[in-house]
């Protein structure tokens, strides 16, 4: 408990002397003196009155927009009132995971469900209870295809930049290779085979990816399996709402970013990273899985299982050292997809769809030309007549967050919640300030 309750002077002396030092200060004589930290200049304490006011003032820096146009990665969705109404009872309001798991048979159905939601979204059959974030899901993805004989893994340069980094990131810590295509907005599939080699572990792709294409996983699939890779596939989970689950276009491994499903976007988090996989990877999946049993009574009853796990007893050995998950934002995910249902989860994806549509053939009616023709979901591409940057701001001015610049480009998003209303407005916007 000593992470919560402040040991006492006399208890602090009592454990330097059985270890043989005379001050805290000796416990860190091999940090250099010029890194240690002396003081952490903290202001006095304040009446709790001054401290909401000054929060307060902090918080009114921050620009909140009412209609905004970009995702690339974080999306603003409508959040059923329920969502909110049943997370934060105290009960459920948890950030972290049980330790002593099996007498918390409340959080532990809570995570079984969110599972069951997961396989059913992703058509794949087993998934964990949550990782950090997408970004590292789909790094822990890569660790999960890696064996002694195969250290390299194929990532299409058509992914999230950030996620990229990520993984790169976890490749340097265990001597992975990353190879990188050099696609620019949609993955070439014979460019693809043509990188693969006899280390390679697996392929990752997104879709849709990060400039909002509809890759043709089903032919990367199908390359892959040939030559004895793994796939995996990151995606946005709302989309599977419309089109084929990972499961369907036969990947092993799907993976993405939960925030679509009922987080707001909090100024980046917190998020959950999702996974799912098939039966013969069930191993290999990393963090808490959770079972459904039966008790010497024959009562139905929930436990952590597969838990005899390289990253609990032989670090050395473990493909990943995750013993941890997004509880709290797992659970908000589950109440999301419970409130919504089957039928509202492909109403929001067509809307999402439909938007972005005509949000495209809006903005090519005043002369922001999509950079190509692909099939696409509620995000796409588009040269701008005018300055990126100069149009960001005029229209920062009245309220509108335009896409993500791109170099000289910008990057749009339409979600269910940019209706024809409000997209009419942005293109009256625009004329005014081109």
């Amino acid at each position: 408990m000593g992470n919560y309750i402040p040991d006492t002077v006399s208890i602090q002396k009592e454990m330097l002397q059985s270890i043989g030092k005379e001050s805290i200060d000796a416990l860190y004589e091999d940090v250099p003196s010029n890194v240690r930290l002396k003081e952490l200049h903290i202001p006095e304490g304040k009446p709790e009155m001054a401290v909401a006011s000054a929060m307060k003032k902090i918080a009114a820096q921050n620009k909140v927009y009412d209609s905004l146009f970009r995702g690339a990665g974080a999306y603003r969705h409508y959040i059923p009132a329920i969502v909110k109404g049943i997370v934060t009872k105290e009960e459920f309001l948890t950030a972290y995971t049980p330790y002593q798991a099996e007498i918390s048979q409340g959080v532990l159905q809570s995570i079984f469900e969110y599972q069951t939601q997961i396989c059913e979204l992703t058509g794949l059959d087993v998934s964990n209870a949550s990782v950090y974030d997408g970004a590292v899901a789909a790094a822990e993805a890569v660790f999960m295809t890696i064996d002694k004989n195969k250290t390299e893994a194929l990532v299409s340069n058509t992914i999230d930049p950030r996620v990229l980094e990520v993984i790169r990131t976890y490749g340097e810590s265990r001597n992975v290779r990353i190879t990188v295509t050099d696609d620019l907005y949609k993955t070439d599939a014979t460019k693809l085979a043509d990188l693969i080699n006899e280390n390679t572990a697996c392929v990752l792709v997104q879709s849709p990816n990060y400039y909002g294409i509809i890759e043709d996983v089903e032919e990367i699939v199908s390359i892959a399996h040939e030559k004895k890779i793994k796939v995996i596939e990151s995606v946005n989970p709302i989309s599977l709402g419309l089109l084929k689950s990972p499961g369907e276009l036969g990947v092993d491994i799907a993976v993405g970013e939960g925030q679509p499903l009922g987080m707001p976007l909090s100024f980046g988090g917190p998020y959950l990273g999702f996974m799912a996989t098939t039966k013969e990877l069930t191993r290999k999946l990393p963090g808490r899985i959770v079972g459904q049993t039966t008790d010497h009574e024959g009562r139905r009853c929930f436990v952590l299982t597969l838990q005899a796990r390289e990253q609990h007893i032989r670090r050395e050995k473990a493909s990943s050292n995750i013993c941890s998950n997004e509880a709290l934002c797992a659970m908000t995910a589950s109440v999301y997809l419970a409130a919504v249902g089957p039928e509202g989860l492909h109403k929001v994806a067509k809307n999402c769809y439909d938007h972005a549509h005509y949000l495209k053939e809006s903005l090519a009616s005043i002369g922001f030309k999509a950079v190509n023709e692909e099939p696409f979901f509620h995000e796409f591409l588009t040269d701008s007549p005018i300055d990126p940057v100069v149009l960001e701001k005029k229209l920062k001015e009245k309220g509108i967050l335009i896409g993500l610049i791109k170099d000289d480009k910008i990057l749009w998003c339409a979600t269910e919640l940019n209706d024809k209303e409000e997209i009419d407005h942005l293109i009256k916007a625009i004329r005014e300030v081109i």
